[in-house]
């Protein structure tokens, strides 16, 4: 198994950065901590794919040098909206994957779903340190990722709260010290409610995260748990440990943001208020600490911090990522793709909420093919699996 390179290297004064889904939440807050910090960074690349008002916006305010928009169709509409400034506008995949594959020092691979792959992929390959928040990397192409991440010598670092949190608390001199790895889950909006309940949920009250400002797809990842699913898998291959030494916990308050338990008894927790500008900037100044907007955590005012074991029937989502886990090869890709049809259906209000994790089962039970052994290979699994989802959710009339 590869695992991230944690060994602390000194920081540049200066650093080249490209930030890559520039416009969602990550690449938003990202932009917050670089303009608060305007002294130690130069912007490179900032894409988005297809919020052009916003990307040309950003690219002013960063005086970037690259805007890249992944619809190919707004191209024109960025080149005018760019009129004035230095930065160059570009526009497609091809586009995107070439800016991505500028040397920077440090890049934010914030795109959300598999089509952050290629562009993540360029990035590790010709950029000192990466930034990862797609979860989808690791899920379906884990082992050629980090494979290139040790043919390339990039490090990795990563962004969601939970691994970022493991990540500091981690004893990667000592690994085999570690007894078990707990990410915690918010439990999402429904940690509450009834299967019937959830059976009746609307795309609007799925979104409707209580602790973190998320795009939709990942918040209704986060009321299947399907993202806790995903991070298993991305847990699996970041840190040297099996898929015994997993776990889950649900913690409502968001303040634990994961645990490494160790084979003393020892507990060591990461915590911090549920603000994403806070794993970013772990990421953006490291092997320092930069000061932040965000928050502090009063343990005082909270109060009291709870956790229970999730619930497999009310999520069966979790369950499903841990099997494909264990199934390996391209089980966890499938389940991907799967799962983010049956995200897309629902939030179009073509399916009903428990049925996603259903089309993703079924998808799983379908379709069984070998493990890839190449990027296009993924890309392959990753559109046949798609076909099979929308199968499942439409079937062919007779």
């Amino acid at each position: 198994m590869t695992e991230i390179n944690p060994k602390r290297t000194g920081q540049n004064q200066r650093r080249k950065v490209s930030i890559l889904g520039a416009t969602g939440s990550v690449g938003c807050n990202t932009i917050d901590l670089i303009q608060a910090n305007q002294d130690l960074y130069d912007v490179v690349v900032i894409s988005a794919n297809s919020n052009v008002a916003l990307l040309a916006e950003q690219a002013r305010a960063l005086n970037a040098d690259i805007a890249v928009i992944a619809d190919e169709s707004r191209y024109d509409d960025l080149k005018a909206a760019l009129v004035g400034t230095k930065t160059e506008a570009a526009a497609g995949g091809t586009a995107l994957n070439e800016a991505a594959a500028l040397p920077t020092d440090w890049v934010m691979a914030a795109i959300v779903g598999a089509a952050g792959l290629a562009p993540t992929l360029a990035a590790v390959r010709n950029s000192a340190m990466v930034a990862l928040a797609n979860k989808e990397c690791l899920v379906c192409a884990g082992e050629l990722m980090l494979n290139e991440v040790t043919a390339s010598g990039s490090r990795l670092l990563p962004v969601d709260s939970e691994h970022n949190a493991i990540f500091q608390v981690f004893d990667f001199e000592q690994p085999d010290k570690v007894e078990k790895i707990i990410l915690t889950a918010s439990g999402g909006p429904f940690l509450d409610s009834d299967l019937a309940s959830m059976a009746k949920a609307t795309p609007a009250q799925a979104v409707a995260h209580p602790n973190w400002d998320m795009g939709a797809k990942i918040s209704v990842d986060s009321a299947t748990m399907m993202n806790k699913g995903l991070e298993l898998i991305e847990a699996f291959h970041l840190f040297p440990v099996s898929i015994e030494q997993l776990e889950v916990l649900i913690h409502p308050q968001s303040v634990v943001h994961s645990l490494v338990a160790y084979r003393d008894g020892s507990v060591l927790a990461q915590m911090g208020a549920p603000d994403m500008r806070i794993p970013i900037a772990y990421t953006l100044a490291w092997p320092d600490r930069m000061q932040t907007m965000s928050p502090r955590l009063d343990l005082a005012r909270i109060g009291s911090l709870t956790f229970r074991q999730p619930d497999n029937k009310q999520f069966p989502a979790l369950a499903l990522a841990r099997e494909a886990l264990r199934a390996g090869g391209a089980a966890p890709t499938v389940l991907n793709a799967a799962n983010e049809v049956a995200v897309a259906a629902f939030l179009a209000e073509e399916i009903g909420f428990l049925r996603i994790a259903a089309v993703v089962a079924e998808v799983l039970n379908r379709y069984c093919p070998p493990a890839p052994q190449t990027l296009d290979d993924v890309f392959a699994i990753d559109r046949e699996a798609r076909n099979q989802a929308s199968t499942v959710i439409t079937p062919a009339k007779p």
